[in-house]
């Protein structure tokens, strides 16, 4: 039985903890029903026997073990704590030992301070949220900070972006461990629709467009339904009821983007979310409008660093 440790610490993230924590128990479930042994052991620990949430809400945890007892996975949480759970020497240092003893270690959200604190990241690849990256970067200019994906495997470390990326994590490590049968199986049960690859962007296109306002929401979901219509300046402009001129002043000045590059980035969301399902690159192309095969693979080189092909290969 591999045994999981989830540490927890004053004012942590209560989805960090319990998010990977119901994932861990519901493979345990999955794995009994197709006859097979519990594989896991999960508990969540902490300096003493209970720590209080950012939620409000307390957790009774085991304290922390034995630095040497068998181990075959450290999660760390994250949470606005972190900084002050950074500045316990004693927890940092157990951090250090603990993780040296383990098969894997990871870190949900801002959990990732914690292990680069304790020196863990130093020359890697990792990621954290997206609202912490800045900070992060300046804090500990030695780790390889990538504040794109859901989450980055380096080795035997892994890192997760925010909050409900951790259960995105959590499922890549039963996947790993179990296959992609009974992982699937399990996000089916917490009715996790799509099992989101570590490529994937911590938050859609569309969403990050939204951050400049509702002005140009009804746009942004036309533009969704309609990606093989004609979306030029013009057209776009036309449908937000203003001037081209005015259209694409104002619109960069919401979005930050102009329209031809929000246009460029929805399409290549919808792409490869089609790519995943299986669609091939051709049919994917067609159906979000791209000029033409070449123009949709130069997109996704800039984006994601591969082909849609590739993609397609990796994570259909």
């Amino acid at each position: 039985m591999r045994r999981i440790e989830i540490l927890a610490f004053d004012n942590a993230q209560l989805l960090d903890v319990t998010g990977p924590l119901q994932v861990f128990t519901s493979a345990n479930e999955a794995a009994i029903q197709n006859g097979l042994p519990r594989p896991y052991e999960a508990v969540a620990i902490a300096t003493g026997t209970q720590t209080r949430t950012s939620s409000g809400l307390a957790l009774m945890t085991e304290p922390l073990g034995d630095i040497g007892g068998p181990l075959d996975t450290l999660i760390v949480a994250g949470g606005w704590g972190v900084n002050k759970a950074c500045e316990d020497v004693a927890l940092v240092e157990w951090i250090r030992h603990r993780s040296a003893h383990a098969r894997r270690t990871a870190s949900v959200c801002s959990g990732a301070f914690l292990l680069a604190q304790a020196g863990l990241l130093d020359g890697r690849r990792a990621t954290t949220h997206w609202n912490r990256c800045e900070e992060f970067s300046r804090r500990f200019p030695r780790v390889a900070l990538e504040p794109d994906p859901i989450f980055v495997e380096d080795g035997q470390i892994w890192s997760s972006a925010g909050v409900t990326a951790g259960i995105d994590l959590s499922l890549a490590l039963v996947e790993a461990d179990l296959g992609r049968k009974l992982a699937l199986s399990v996000a089916r049960e917490l009715v996790v629709f799509l099992k989101r690859p570590g490529g994937q962007a911590q938050f859609s296109s569309a969403l990050r467009l939204q951050e400049g306002g509702e002005r140009f929401d009804r746009l942004h979901g036309w533009i969704m339904d309609n990606l093989r219509a004609d979306l030029s300046l013009p057209a776009l402009a036309e449908q937000a009821n203003m001037s081209a001129r005015s259209f694409s002043r104002h619109y960069r000045q919401a979005t930050g983007h102009t329209p031809a590059r929000a246009v460029e980035e929805i399409r290549i969301e919808a792409a490869r979310r089609l790519l995943e399902d299986g669609m091939t690159v051709h049919q994917a192309r067609t159906r979000c409008g791209f000029a033409s095969e070449e123009t949709m693979r130069r997109n996704f080189m800039r984006k994601f660093g591969t082909t849609p092909q590739a993609f397609r290969d990796h994570f259909a």
